[in-house]
């Protein structure tokens, strides 16, 4: 990774910070998805409880440029400022941005009580564990391009490094193994 694009979110009396953000990275992971791309990555370098309002989005000069090609902010636009490609800064560290996943959640439990493979007794135990057992990790909430339902994909951050790992990002930009910048 050799250059980054800045989005800063310009929320205002309409649009609120998170739905703004929900907005914006939905059309990002639509346009990666059209572009089949797996060399581009995404952080939040003002993630503290929430992601911020800064989205900053990493990868080649090539790749960036390809990504600029189309408007894919669209009507979003007038509501964030986006900086022209810039080249990463030299002293800077790696880290991952990935997704986490609940192990429990409520559709894993339906499929269980429809499978029948879940007793009657435990249905309440398992309610229990799966909300003491909760994410807090902060997250987008997405619609599902396959069935336009909204889901929530939660965000963890790796540990800060010195040296970068190569590899793919998933069509939302995120990644167990390869890192990103992190300045």
């Amino acid at each position: 990774m050799t250059h980054y694009i800045e989005i800063q979110l310009m929320p205002n009396k309409e649009v609120r910070e998170n739905v703004l953000l929900n907005q914006i990275y939905s059309a990002f992971h639509k346009h990666l998805y059209d572009l089949k791309s797996k060399n581009i990555g995404v952080s939040f370098p003002e993630y503290r409880l929430k992601l911020g309002r800064l989205l900053r989005i990493h990868g080649s000069q090539e790749a960036l440029a390809k990504l600029e090609e189309k408007e894919w902010l669209g009507k979003y636009a007038k509501n964030c400022k986006v900086s022209i490609i810039k080249a990463i800064p030299n002293a800077i560290q790696y880290r991952t941005v990935s997704r986490i996943q609940q192990n429990m959640t409520e559709a894993k439990l339906r499929r269980l009580i429809k499978r029948g493979t879940i007793p009657e007794e435990d249905i309440k135990k398992y309610k229990i564990q799966m909300l003491q057992k909760g994410l807090d990790n902060p997250f987008v909430e997405l619609v599902s391009m396959s069935n336009g339902q909204l889901h929530r994909r939660f965000i963890t951050f790796g540990v800060l490094q010195d040296r970068e790992e190569k590899g793919d990002f998933d069509t939302f930009g995120l990644s167990k193994n390869a890192t990103i910048p992190w300045f």
